[in-house]
């Protein structure tokens, strides 16, 4: 049975494009992102036969061009290479939606994101450089008028002057879904390139491979910019900043992680307790920590590991050193030297796959 806010939608769906109910009866809501919806439906072929279809319902704001770049990229490259191809599409006025082939899958949500929200107490600030600072976004004063002349006095400190706060915002691309989008883009950076696609992918693969879904989950780009120094260091990220142009300022030093070791912690392979996470991270994120009637410490870890019939059977047992190697590549904070696609197909990790 449908919950009532799923039965809402696809009646309104009904609504604004009748013509969907001629050809389909929409079953469910499946998924949902930052600018569609998707609808499990089912039509009747000419032959009799039904069909499942995939229907993608675009947000009434998106650009005339950019659901035209959608379309023509679905139909060049879709429905071959592991792409989804397009069957047809619906409009009518400024409603679009998009009907796909359906797949069999298994929805890949794990309602545990890998930053809780003790992190927020590290405040984060970007600007273009020393002579060029942007305010942070959140700030909401008024700016105050000042002289042009003024230099700023704020660099490399905790707190935003008023010449800072007096220029104008900047203005630069934030494509991407949240949790995915790559330090230049939270940074606001003007030149960005396929480069934010590698990181996305990037933060695919450290899904899979942490068992964390979405891994990355803030309410700004800030506290996103913290949630990814957490796992790849602070010193890291500011340095990598510097290459684009972009100053970020951290109150305290947050070490970077060992990937193979997150994950696999995170996957229950490895124990909280032998050292190898720093104690910060492991008293935020640590299952074990919290449960009043969850026995001993060591009773509480036992119990996150999983056994070894399990691990067999799902595989995390056997995931090569390559993996992770491809992965610390995806996640270079720095898009210069960010692995590219055409580098990341001749990996190691690929090269006894046949097609």
């Amino acid at each position: 049975m449908l919950k009532g806010d799923v039965e809402t939608d696809i009646a309104y769906l009904y609504e604004v494009l009748p013509q969907l109910s001629q050809i389909f009866r929409i079953i469910d809501k499946i998924g949902e992102g930052t600018f569609s919806s998707v609808y499990l439906a089912e039509a009747q072929m000419t032959d009799g036969s039904r069909r499942m279809f995939a229907l993608k319902h675009l947000i009434p704001t998106s650009h005339p061009v950019r659901i035209a770049a959608e379309l023509q990229c679905l139909t060049v490259a879709g429905g071959k290479e592991n792409v989804m191809g397009v069957t047809y599409c619906f409009r009518k006025e400024h409603y679009v939606v998009i009907v796909m082939p359906y797949m069999e899958h298994q929805t890949f949500v794990i309602p545990r994101k890998i930053v809780s929200s003790k992190h927020r107490s590290v405040p984060v600030r970007t600007t273009l450089n020393q002579r060029q600072k942007s305010p942070i976004e959140s700030q909401k004063p008024k700016p105050p008028a000042v002289s042009p002349s003024l230099t700023c006095n704020c660099y490399m400190t905790d707190r935003i002057c008023n010449i800072c706060l007096s220029r104008k915002q900047q203005v630069a691309p934030r494509a991407g879904t949240p949790g995915f989008r790559a330090p230049e883009v939270l940074t606001k950076c003007p030149n960005q390139g396929t480069a934010i696609d590698m990181w996305s992918a990037g933060v695919i693969l450290l899904s899979l491979l942490s068992g964390r879904y979405p891994f990355f989950k803030a309410s700004d780009d800030l506290i996103a910019l913290t949630q990814i120094m957490t796992i790849r260091g602070s010193r890291e990220t500011i340095e990598a900043a510097k290459t684009f142009g972009k100053s970020i300022v951290c109150s305290r030093e947050l070490p970077r992680l060992d990937l193979k070791i997150l994950c696999e912690t995170l996957r229950g392979l490895r124990s909280w307790d032998d050292g190898l996470l720093p104690a910060e991270f492991q008293a935020s994120h640590n299952p074990a920590e919290g449960k009043q009637d969850a026995g001993s410490p060591v009773k509480k870890h036992k119990s996150s590991l999983k056994s070894s019939a399990e691990l067999q059977e799902m595989g995390w047992d056997k995931v090569p050193d390559d993996v992770y190697d491809l992965l610390d590549k995806l996640l270079d904070l720095n898009p210069a030297s960010r692995i590219t696609a055409s580098v990341a197909l001749q990996h190691p990790l690929f090269k006894d796959m046949t097609n």
